[in-house]
């Protein structure tokens, strides 16, 4: 009986699998099932990081309006200039408004006073 020739489909597929774990270390870069298994774990912890990302940055921004707010006794607090601004309905995010304490500290004195008015 003559040699069957098999199909490049499952090679090709390992060697994609095989580029996704070239830099992984040891067995992890080299063994088919070992390198499925490290990709099934990378993408789970680059799924957790992004989300745990988004709540760190907003920590970062909370924490930096909060000290600029205090530093100059604007207001009393971040939850108080947070819940006047929803109250006058003005949409600014936690970012922007993060931004605008760093770079410009005035901006925020002016906007956290026409809040208190």
């Amino acid at each position: 009986m003559t040699r069957i020739r098999r199909g490049y489909i499952a090679r090709r597929r390992r060697t994609k699998i095989r580029f996704f774990a070239s830099s992984f270390r040891g067995a992890h870069s080299r063994l088919t099932r070992t390198i499925i298994q490290q990709k099934i774990r990378a993408l789970i912890s680059a799924h957790q990081d992004r989300d745990r990302q988004k709540r760190n940055f907003r920590r970062l921004w909370i924490t930096r309006i909060n000290a600029v707010i205090r530093e100059n006794g604007v207001s009393h607090s971040y939850s108080k200039l947070i819940k006047n601004l929803y109250k006058r309905q003005l949409l600014l995010n936690r970012k922007i408004l993060a931004q605008v304490a760093i770079l410009n500290k005035n901006c925020l004195y002016m906007i956290s006073n026409d809040i208190l008015k």
